[in-house]
């Protein structure tokens, strides 16, 4: 059985990509969490004793370690098939666009980091931020119009290219970003999405307050 090591769920958009991939293809895994800025995870995370390059998610299927979320879900299809869209055009569409979530959107990132359990709606992004909003809606109307014959995700059936952009669902949740019908509509699938709802009852479970990675302090040391 895979280990897949993860971060607070609350926070930990990177740890999300690969759980949801599991979790929705009910590919069985168990799950091991370390809470971000403890010595727990100082020791068994930063220390790279379980992660080679000190950070997680990290995936553990015998004596094979992937350290990377794109690494990880291209893994697992390789394993179980059937992961991305059927047609190789769709597949290439898809893999593109999580490509391009992999290494963009540094704006939204930064001022828009995942708070699952938060509400902080923003009336006015940040002219770069809107320009990665923009451009998201964008690339999911575009996979809607020309892939999506039928199903309510990117592709039409739920696919790896949604575990990519589930943690965009919960910060436009989060920070009540205004969207055109198609890109609201996908977003309140996704939400809906019964993997979706049980990461989401997780991270409100959680206890533990990470300061650096809460709305407030973002935006109080941007105005400072």
């Amino acid at each position: 059985m895979y280990t897949l090591l993860i971060g607070n769920k609350n926070y930990s958009s990177w740890s999300l990509r690969p759980w949801l991939a599991l979790h929705a293809f009910a590919i069985p895994f168990h799950e091991e969490r370390f809470v971000f800025d403890t010595p727990e995870f100082a020791a068994e995370i930063q220390s790279r004793k379980r992660s080679p390059n000190g950070r997680v998610p990290c995936l553990i299927d015998g004596d094979t370690v992937i350290w990377d979320s794109l690494a990880i879900i291209e893994y697992l299809d390789e394993l179980h098939s059937g992961l991305w869209p059927a047609s190789t055009a769709a597949r290439a569409h898809a893999r593109s666009a999580a490509a391009e979530m992999h290494s963009g959107f540094g704006a939204l990132r930064h001022w828009m980091p995942m708070n699952v359990r938060r509400s902080y709606p923003i009336a006015t992004p940040r002219a770069d931020v809107k320009a990665d909003i923009d451009r998201i809606q964008a690339l999911w109307g575009e996979a809607r119009a020309k892939f999506c014959a039928n199903g309510a995700f990117l592709y039409g059936d739920f696919s790896l290219a949604d575990c990519y952009y589930a943690p965009v669902a919960f910060r436009f949740a989060t920070y009540d970003v205004k969207l055109n019908a198609v890109s609201a509509a996908y977003v309140n699938a996704m939400l809906a999405h019964p993997s979706m709802q049980q990461w989401a009852a997780d991270a409100r479970a959680e206890k533990e307050i990470v300061d650096h990675e809460e709305p407030e302090y973002l935006y109080e040391r941007s105005a400072s």
